[in-house]
Formats: C-alpha cells, sequence, structure tokens
C-alpha cells in the first residue's frame, strides 16, 4: 500500500438516480474525477423542522485534493439540492496501481489512465 495524501473522496447525494448518473458522468468527463461510484442509501435527517427519510444516491467521488475546490464548485453549478451535501473525506494508503490510475485520469494527470 502506498501512503497517499494528495488524493481525496468527495461525498454527495441526489434525489434520482437520473441526477446522480448526470453529476457522475459530468464530473468523469470533465476529469474533475477520475471515478464515481453511485449507490442507493436511505438518509434519515432534518430538514426544516421535519423529520424526513427519503430515498437518496449516494455519490463517491475519487479525485485528488488539488482539484477539490473546483469539484465542489462543479458540484454546486449541478446539483439539485438547495445545500448539498459535500465531505472531503482523506485517503490514508492505497494500491499503488489505482492510486496511479487515479491521478491520470483526472485534470492536470502525468498520462492517459489505462483500462481497468
Amino acid at each position: 500500500m502506498e501512503e497517499s495524501n494528495d488524493v481525496c473522496m468527495l461525498m454527495t447525494a441526489v434525489d434520482s438516480e437520473a441526477a446522480a448518473e448526470a453529476l457522475a458522468q459530468g464530473l468523469v468527463e470533465a476529469q474533475l474525477a477520475a471515478c464515481v461510484q453511485v449507490l442507493p442509501v436511505k438518509s434519515f435527517y432534518v430538514w426544516q423542522g421535519e423529520s424526513r427519510r427519503d430515498a437518496e444516491y449516494l455519490l463517491l467521488v475519487k479525485t485528488r485534493v488539488a482539484l477539490a475546490p473546483a469539484l465542489e464548485t462543479f458540484i454546486r453549478a449541478h446539483h439539485p439540492y438547495d445545500v448539498p451535501e459535500l465531505l472531503q473525506l482523506p485517503v490514508n494508503a492505497g494500491s499503488a496501481a489505482y492510486l496511479q490510475w487515479l491521478r491520470a485520469g483526472t485534470m492536470g494527470g502525468e498520462s492517459k489512465p489505462p483500462v481497468p
């Protein structure tokens, strides 16, 4: 495992599969993310004083720390929520080959990513 402090994962959730797919595709095409995984989840929260339980789609966005501000700007511009979830999680270590692929697949990467 290679140590890494230049890679992170961002999380956000949207209310439909179509919105999740559009956001994921846009992030990858813009090379702001090397990979975005979309998972169906059930969220429990309070919004504007009302207890909520909603089906959502969670996006796990793999990127470089340096791209996090641009990624946040992109998400805010294309997200259906007034207050989108935006959480950045550090990646402490990972497979050297995967981390190399991730770096190459994002803006400013050293080379084109290999096909996984």
